[in-house]
C-alpha cells in the first residue's frame, strides 16, 4: 500500500485527506513511477478550492514530481525501470508515493539535476521559460515587472531575465523577501504593501513604463499593472493568487495606450512531447550553466500536506515547496 492524498469535496486545506491505496499496473504507453519529491504549486490550491475545474471527485491533486521508474507497460521503448524522471504538465495527481503516468510525458533527468531540484524546478522553471521566451520574448536592455518576485516562479524568472540582459522590477511582501529577490537578480524590489508600485515603476523608468508586466497575483494588482505599461505594452496574467480578476472593459486597453492582455498556460506550450523535451532541455541548460539556481524553500512530509497548503496560502513561504514521500 502507498500513501495518497485525495479530495472528496472542494474547499480549504482540511479537505486534503491522507489515505492508503495500491497504484494501478501500467498499461500501454504508461510507466509506474515511485516519487522521491513532489512539487507544491499555487495551481494545486486552485484545483483544491474548485476555482479550477478538477477531475471528478474524489481526485488526487498535484501537477509535478520527480522519481524513479519502477515498471513500464507495453509499447514503452523510451524508458526503462531505474530511470530517473520528472514531470509537470498533467495529468493531475502527483500527491502520492506511487502512480501510473503516461510515459511520453516523463522527462529523463540528466545526472547534474538531483530529484529535489527537478521537483522544485519543472513546473516553475518551464513556466518562467515560456513567459520570458515565448509569451513576451525578453530582449537585452528591456525593463520588466514581475509580481511575487520572491515566489517559486519569481525567483527563477528574475534570474533568467537578468541573464537575458533585462532590468528586473519585482514586487514583494516583506523586507526579507525583498533581499531574497535582490539576491536572485531583481534589480528593484518594491514592497507593495508599503509603496505605490505604479509610481515606483514610473520613477524607475523615467515615466515611460515597461513593455511587459508578468502578474500571477490577479485581482489585487491587475488594474495597477496596466498603469505600469508603456504604450502597446503587454499585460501577462498567469495566475490569480489574490482572487479572480473582475471582467474587463476592453476599451480600457485602448485608453491606456493600445495595450494587450494575455492569459497563457504552460500546458499549451508543452502540448507535444517534442515541445516538452525542448523546454525541459532549455531549463536544464540554464541550471547547468548557473544562469538559474533553484531555491528549495520549505519541505513537508507528504502526510503533512494540509500544513503545506496553509503556509502557501498565507504567503509564509519563499522559493519552491516540496512534499517528501516517506520511503
Amino acid at each position: 500500500m502507498s500513501t495518497i492524498i485525495r479530495i472528496h469535496e472542494t474547499g480549504g486545506p482540511e479537505v486534503l485527506q491522507v489515505e492508503q491505496a495500491d497504484p494501478a499496473q501500467p498499461g500501454n504507453g504508461e510507466a509506474l513511477v515511485r516519487h522521491t519529491a513532489i512539487g507544491v504549486n499555487y495551481i494545486d490550491v486552485y484545483f483544491r478550492t474548485g476555482l479550477y475545474q478538477g477531475p471528478s471527485l474524489p481526485f488526487t491533486p498535484g501537477m509535478e514530481a520527480a522519481g524513479v521508474v519502477e515498471e513500464v507497460g507495453p509499447d514503452v521503448d523510451q524508458l526503462s525501470p531505474g530511470d530517473r524522471v520528472a514531470y509537470c504538465a498533467g495529468p493531475i495527481g502527483s500527491y502520492c508515493e506511487r502512480r501510473v503516468y503516461p510515459a511520453d510525458r516523463l522527462v529523463p533527468l540528466p545526472d547534474g539535476v538531483d530529484d529535489r531540484t527537478a521537483a522544485a524546478a519543472m513546473l516553475k522553471g518551464l513556466t518562467a521559460r515560456y513567459l520570458l521566451r515565448q509569451t513576451h520574448r525578453v530582449e537585452p536592455g528591456e525593463t520588466i515587472v514581475f509580481h511575487a518576485a520572491a515566489g517559486g516562479v519569481g525567483l527563477i524568472a528574475c534570474q533568467w531575465a537578468k541573464a537575458l540582459g533585462a532590468t528586473v522590477i519585482g514586487t514583494v511582501g516583506s523586507r526579507e523577501k525583498a533581499e531574497l529577490a535582490r539576491a536572485h537578480g531583481c534589480d528593484y524590489p518594491i514592497l507593495y504593501r508599503q509603496e505605490d508600485f505604479v509610481s515606483r515603476v514610473r520613477e524607475i523608468t523615467g515615466g515611460e513604463g515597461v513593455p511587459v508586466v508578468y502578474d500571477s497575483v490577479g485581482r489585487d494588482t491587475f488594474m495597477q499593472s496596466l498603469d505600469c505599461l508603456q504604450a502597446r505594452g503587454h499585460m501577462v496574467s498567469f495566475g490569480q493568487s489574490s482572487g479572480k480578476i473582475e471582467p474587463l472593459d476592453l476599451g480600457v486597453l485602448a485608453a491606456k495606450g493600445s495595450l494587450t492582455v494575455t492569459r497563457p498556460s504552460l500546458f499549451h506550450h508543452v502540448a507535444t512531447r517534442q515541445e516538452l523535451l525542448t523546454a525541459a532541455n532549455d531549463l536544464f541548460q540554464a541550471l547547468a550553466s548557473g544562469q538559474v539556481g533553484i531555491r528549495t524553500g520549505a519541505t513537508y512530509p507528504l502526510a503533512e500536506v494540509r500544513r503545506a497548503h496553509e503556509d502557501l496560502e498565507a504567503r509564509r513561504t519563499t522559493g519552491s515547496m516540496l512534499l517528501l514521500p516517506s520511503q
